[in-house]
């Protein structure tokens, strides 16, 4: 990670889970990093967690993945104080559990996921990309998807869901190709965890005996590609605890 000691990275989705054990891991490892959230009161209490050097190097800003101008805003902003981006994590995501793809009525539900996990992801990388274009930066994107993104789970409702994080899948190695023929090195990485003890998984009984994995492994992982040699990238990394049936 020392490449990245000074550099500019946005966590998006940094409120909680994930994101939150992210953004913390890569202001302790070094990095300006820039938690964007819509509950953005939280990623700023992250800063009590850490040391006061690493508490200094984070900051937030307010961000709705499904709206556009949010996130030009969000992104304007981070070019305005930090001179651009040099890594983006790619991390909101939500789910609806209550309805299927055939409930009445679900239209809103069905957009919120496909906005926040599909479009979102596509536009921040957008903007990502164009700055680290613009300054000559061999950046990295990283797309926190899912194992959902990879097999079909019969035993979960999670109706659009998993199709979704098939997106991601696609859309990662679309990115990678885009990436290539723009003549760029910015490499691009999938992370694909197994179920994750985070504010996604409800409570109760339905999950109380499932093995799973805590956000800082994923952001351990996320660190590991992020520290790769600059001729090295990861496409794919699976990740799921031991006993997982999924």
């Amino acid at each position: 990670m020392d490449r990245w000691k000074g550099k500019v990275a946005i966590v998006t989705g940094a409120s909680s889970g994930i994101g939150a054990a992210v953004a913390k891991a890569l202001a302790s490892a070094g990095m300006v990093t820039v938690g964007l959230a819509r509950r953005v009161e939280r990623v700023e209490a992250l800063r009590k967690e850490l040391p006061p050097e690493a508490a200094g190097r984070l900051h937030s800003l307010p961000c709705d993945v499904t709206r556009e101008e949010s996130i030009l805003s969000a992104f304007a902003t981070v070019q305005q104080l930090f001179d651009g981006v040099d890594v983006l994590i790619n991390n909101a995501g939500i789910s609806r559990r209550s309805i299927t793809l055939v409930s009445p009525g679900n239209t809103q539900d069905l957009r919120a996921v496909l906005d926040t996990n599909v479009l979102g992801l596509v536009l921040c990388t957008r903007e990502a990309f164009s700055s680290m274009r613009a300054r000559g930066v061999d950046g990295h994107i990283i797309n926190v998807n899912s194992i959902l993104g990879h097999k079909y789970v019969p035993f979960l409702n999670l109706n659009i869901y998993g199709a979704s994080k098939y997106a991601v899948t696609a859309i990662t190695e679309t990115l990678r190709n885009d990436f290539r023929n723009a003549d760029t090195r910015v490499k691009v990485t999938s992370i694909s965890p197994g179920i994750v003890r985070t504010e996604m998984v409800p409570e109760g009984d339905e999950f109380a005996e499932t093995p799973m994995l805590e956000a800082e492994d994923v952001a351990n992982a996320i660190v590991y590609a992020l520290g790769t040699p600059p001729h090295v990238q990861v496409h794919e990394l699976i990740i799921k605890p031991v006993g997982e049936l999924a």
